[in-house]
């Protein structure tokens, strides 16, 4: 179990054995050259940060418990990561720490020859081969979060401390904790809507991606990145006022059906560098919103089924549209407006304002079993809720719908209540 404690390290550099800049953030690490991958479609990977007391933390303490990336067999398969990371401040708060957390992504992709993706449990991370010949090792992502942590949150935190765990039994021990902590924060949301304030929020930490997408945050929309509910983004403009989270008064509204506001439409208008004039932020059809590849869901029209289908990121096979969730990210991510797709948050799925100019929950009509399963509970209460208890039944999966006849097939005898709502399209 290596452990790494430079008492030399200062909190304004970053000593790893590659060049360390803003300007790799959006570089790409290809199969081709990749050395190892751990998470992505085939693995299982989770990072989290969280607060603790002065006393319960050594400043600079970076641990590596499990075999390091010389240890593995890179190109086998993806192999199972958690990152760790333990912060004190006295003047940290908890509602601060999912956003220093949504923060590893881009100083992890300040590393040449290094790519994160994803958030939460959805994290993946690619190590080429040229920088692992230069010796890059997972201490060196210890080294890169606790020297930017220091750097650019001084102002809140004093200490830091990172372990890295690479051994599935403590990667699938540990993953169960950090759910309650992510489910804990998704809570405290409860009660407020999107009417209730007059403030939303934008987040435009992706444009390095996608240079002309902007995320409106909501309190009934999280960032489609899934990392970011609307608390956390009046979090991170608390902290950094000048930074990706900026406050947008809504002002005069639009279009209250679609969700567009006279402010917001400036302030996308601006910020997307005159690309995108308008945005509904309850529609897929009528300006839906623009995209990052950071999403964790893709929302899609089935017009065969007068329906919508959701495919996640963790779902490795085809839809019953014949497609992929990859072949669907790479047009629907890049930051331009695709009516009839959109990026979400695998909890947007469960909020009241789910496309709702194109009538809702009710236009569900297949998914991941997977994803079905992990929202069924509240899933199911939705559809209580609005009337359709026995929704959740008739939404398909890949268990039973493999392809559009199929999916068709199992509609019909299903009765699902898209079939019967007005045309989609």
């Amino acid at each position: 179990m290596p452990r790494f404690i430079p008492p030399e390290q200062s909190s304004a550099s970053v000593d790893i054995p590659v060049p360390y800049s803003f300007e790799f953030e959006g570089e790409r690490v290809r199969r081709e050259d990749l050395q190892v991958e751990f998470g992505g479609e085939a693995g299982l990977s989770f990072e989290l940060l969280t607060s603790k007391k002065e006393d319960e933390i050594n400043d600079w303490d970076i641990e590596v418990i499990g075999p390091d990336i010389d240890q593995l067999d890179g190109l086998s398969s993806s192999f199972p990561l958690a990152v760790i990371i333990n912060v004190y401040g006295r003047k940290m708060q908890n509602d601060f720490e999912p956003v220093l957390e949504r923060h590893i992504h881009r100083f992890i992709n300040y590393a040449f020859g290094v790519m994160h993706s994803g958030q939460r449990d959805t994290s993946s991370i690619r190590v080429s081969r040229n920088v692992y010949l230069k010796g890059f090792r997972l201490k060196h992502i210890g080294i890169i979060l606790s020297a930017m942590l220091h750097k650019e949150y001084s102002a809140i935190v004093d200490k830091v401390e990172v372990r890295i765990y690479t051994k599935k039994e403590d990667v699938e021990r540990l993953l169960g904790d950090a759910r309650k902590v992510f489910a804990a924060r998704d809570k405290r949301l409860s009660g407020k809507t999107d009417e209730s304030v007059d403030t939303y929020y934008s987040c435009l930490i992706c444009q390095s991606l996608a240079p002309n997408h902007v995320c409106i945050i909501t309190p009934e929309r999280t960032g489609l990145c899934g990392a970011y509910s609307w608390l956390d983004a009046k979090a991170s403009f608390e902290i950094v006022p000048t930074g990706p989270n900026q406050p947008i008064l809504k002002g005069r509204v639009l279009d209250k059906r679609l969700g567009q506001w006279g402010n917001v439409n400036k302030f996308v208008k601006e910020k997307s560098n005159r690309n995108i004039k308008k945005v509904s932020i309850y529609s897929l059809i009528d300006s839906p919103m623009s995209s990052s590849a950071l999403l964790e869901s893709i929302v899609a029209v089935v017009p065969e089924a007068n329906g919508v289908m959701v495919v996640s990121r963790n779902y490795p096979g085809l839809t019953p549209l014949g497609i992929s969730f990859k072949a669907l990210a790479e047009p629907v991510g890049t930051g331009v407006q695709t009516p009839g797709f959109l990026g979400i948050s695998n909890l947007y799925i469960l909020s009241r304002k789910f496309i709702l100019a194109e009538g809702g929950i009710k236009r569900l009509v297949w998914m991941p079993k997977e994803l079905k399963g992990l929202l069924a509970e509240r899933l199911s209460s939705i559809a209580r809720d609005i009337g359709e208890p026995d929704l959740l039944e008739q939404i398909a999966d890949e268990g039973v719908a493999g392809t559009l006849e199929e999916l068709l097939s199992f509609l019909s005898k299903a009765k699902h209540p898209a079939l019967y709502m007005d045309p989609l399209i």
